[in-house]
């Protein structure tokens, strides 16, 4: 790889700041030039319509192109400055004309660009080994849906060389019925059983990977289970699901549709009377008082009634939930309690 294509390999051009930099237009191209090493070199450097970077560094006192500093067996001090201040150019441009993308392939940065739309979710890079391998998680079950990583084609299609991306993305029960696919292989890194990879070379269509990344976000999204605290003093909830087996409710972040929600009201009560399950999330809905604010709703549906010397707050307290003062998880004792 060149030293251009390294330097450049996950930058976007931004042809808007080329002219600015000091670039200039000539045809499809763009020329820039620039002296250092105290005016006895010059860099030259050309972008062309795709945004590939090209350059020629030449020795003004003789008027030639030097090329000793691309040659590996070639070193000192010397050749190694004139290296090192070329680089420094071209990381300059690099900053100034161009966007730091996560990946070098294109179809790579639109599926990561999908994933942060639609699941709210970034890559994270968690090893300085391989520093260009990124995973998805799924930010309440902390399990992987999906992962990123640079590989040679070989390792996945045999007889085929050359630097790839690959996302791998887990599809559990549906693996041998995707992997009938052009474009879906074994997975690589991760349990044949389970999971598939797919080359990031737009073999496949964006929203056609998109449908399988869904299946894998659905295998990692554990449902949520929260406890809400309920004050009669300010909402009638019995009353109201006298009335309707659906309620709206104030959303807390990380809640989602298929959560099980269990009501607990303060005294004269002190319990968990209703378990409900959501319907709907991010209903949109403005309202402050002195105590509550609100800017999106839940829907909620009544499942089940509990007597109200069923889960009092002492017996939660023996369970591990020693107060209900906001929103809450429940705890592994208490789910099994429920699941009797």
């Amino acid at each position: 790889m060149s030293i251009e294509s390294e330097v450049f390999k996950k930058e976007r051009l931004n042809k808007v700041k080329l002219e600015q930099y000091g670039f200039v237009k000539e045809n499809d191209e763009y020329k820039y030039s620039k002296n250092f090493m105290h005016d006895n070199f010059r860099a030259d450097i050309v972008i062309d319509k795709n945004g590939k970077v090209s350059g020629k560094v030449f020795d003004l006192e003789v008027n030639e192109e030097y090329t000793s500093f691309r040659i590996e067996s070639v070193v000192g001090e010397f050749v190694n400055r004139v290296k090192k201040e070329y680089i420094n150019i071209l990381k300059d441009i690099a900053v100034k004309c161009f966007e730091k993308q996560y990946f070098v392939n294109d179809q790579s940065n639109r599926i990561t660009k999908l994933i942060k739309e639609k699941y709210d979710v970034e890559p994270e890079f968690l090893w300085e080994k391989f520093p260009n391998y990124a995973v998805f998680r799924n930010a309440r079950s902390e399990k992987w849906f999906g992962a990123i990583m640079d590989i040679d084609r070989s390792k996945i299609i045999p007889n085929q060389e050359g630097d790839t991306e690959i996302l791998d993305i887990k599809l559990d029960d549906e693996t041998e019925k995707y992997l009938k696919y052009r474009g879906i292989y074994p997975a690589y890194h991760m349990s044949k059983k389970s999971w598939i990879t797919i080359i990031l070379d737009d073999s496949l269509k964006d929203e056609e990977i998109l449908k399988l990344i869904d299946i894998s976000f659905q295998s990692s999204n554990v449902k949520g289970e929260w406890i809400i605290p309920a004050n009669p003093k300010y909402y009638d909830v019995i009353g109201a699901f006298e009335h309707s087996d659906t309620l709206t409710w104030k959303q807390t972040k990380g809640m989602m549709k298929g959560d099980s929600i269990y009501i607990y009201f303060a005294k004269p009560y002190s319990a968990i009377l209703f378990k409900c399950v959501i319907t709907k999330t991010d209903i949109p809905y403005e309202y402050e008082d002195e105590n509550v604010c609100m800017s999106k709703v839940i829907e909620i549906k009544l499942v089940k009634r509990y007597k109200e010397d069923e889960f009092t707050l002492d017996r939660l307290k023996e369970l591990g939930v020693k107060s209900v003062r906001g929103p809450r998880s429940i705890t592994s004792k208490l789910r099994y309690e429920f699941l009797k």
